[in-house]
């Protein structure tokens, strides 16, 4: 018995260091654009980290990344890092990342309506973080910042939560049928 909680809690340390490795990854499929935000497939990544691994896991796979970026580590947009991106701006999307998770990984626990409830509810405050620092830091408007880094990108994000919820349904059942269960 000792051996298996051993090896369940090794198999969740390796899952969040892989997840976090998934966001840094996709963080680096970008499109630069005029605003200065890039079309990357991070959005996707959060969601598949939190559909996959749950709020806990997700968020704790997310917090390693935020920290990884942070020290300096290159895991954001082009391959950046350091607190100067986190306080840019675009740092309030990479904030946004943490409620995200949270709120799609607790939706997977509950029931379909819930789930799309609380993953528009992240998606939305993912993207409310981002306008807010955008805003404060380039000296604009609510309005003329949201239409410049959120309008553009909203379709290809909810997109991308749909995406990755269907592909961690698939993985969810992969990671049952190898009898691994490293979410709550």
């Amino acid at each position: 018995m000792m051996k298996k909680t051993q090896s369940s809690k090794t198999m969740m340390v390796i899952m969040v260091g892989m997840f976090a490795a998934v966001l840094a990854a996709l963080s680096q499929l970008s499109i630069p654009m005029p605003s200065g935000v890039p079309v990357t497939l991070q959005t996707f990544a959060v969601a598949l980290t939190a559909y996959v691994l749950g709020w806990k896991l997700g968020g704790l796979a997310t917090v390693v990344y935020i920290l990884l970026g942070a020290v300096g580590v290159p895991v954001f947009a082009n391959l950046h890092g350091g607190v100067g991106v986190l306080v840019g701006a675009t740092g309030g999307f990479i904030w946004g990342f943490l409620f995200m998770v949270l709120l799609c990984g607790f939706g997977m626990q509950k029931n379909k309506a819930l789930l799309c409830v609380l993953s528009a509810a992240g998606l939305a405050v993912c993207h409310l973080l981002g306008i807010l620092q955008f805003m404060a830091v380039m000296d604009m408007g609510f309005t003329e910042s949201a239409v410049l880094v959120s309008v553009p990108y909203l379709v290809k994000d909810v997109i991308s939560v749909v995406v990755a919820y269907l592909l961690a349904v698939a993985v969810r059942r992969a990671l049952n049928a190898a009898d691994i269960r490293v979410y709550a």
